[in-house]
C-alpha cells in the first residue's frame, strides 16, 4: 500500500490553488472548475484541493525547515510556529539518528501545513 492522495478544504478555489503554487513552486497537474477541485503531485501523491471539503492538516517535507521558512518569510508567508525540534531521535526510531524539526504556516483557506525535515546527528 502507499498513500496515493491527500484532500484539504476551500471556500475559494483560485484563492486556494494561487496560494499552493506560490508555496509549492508548480502549478497543479489539474484543475476542474466544475465541480471546484485541483491537483497538485508531491512527488507521486496526489493534494487535491476541494471547494467544501474537510479541514485538514498536512505535512510536506523540506530539505531544512529553518531555510525554508526564511525563503516563505521573504516571499510573504505568515509563519505561525517557528521552525523548532518536535522530536529528538538519537536511536534512529523514524529514520537515520537525528532530530525532527517542525514549522506550521495557515494556508489561505484556514488549513494547517506542517513544514518537517530531519537533521541528522
Amino acid at each position: 500500500m502507499n498513500l496515493r492522495q491527500v484532500a484539504l478544504g476551500c471556500e475559494d478555489l483560485t484563492r486556494a490553488q494561487d496560494f499552493y503554487t506560490r508555496l509549492l513552486g508548480k502549478e497543479p497537474m489539474a484543475v476542474f472548475a466544475q465541480p471546484g477541485f485541483c491537483f497538485f503531485d508531491l512527488g507521486g501523491t496526489r493534494l487535491l484541493i476541494e471547494i467544501g471539503g474537510p479541514k485538514s492538516l498536512i505535512y510536506i517535507g523540506v530539505d531544512d525547515v529553518r531555510e525554508s521558512v526564511r525563503s516563505l518569510k521573504e516571499r510573504g508567508f505568515a509563519i505561525k510556529h517557528e521552525p523548532h525540534v518536535v522530536f529528538p531521535d538519537p536511536d534512529g526510531l523514524f529514520d537515520s539518528p537525528g532530530n525532527e524539526w517542525l514549522a506550521f504556516i495557515e494556508d489561505s483557506e484556514g488549513n494547517m501545513v506542517g513544514l518537517m525535515s530531519r537533521e541528522r546527528i
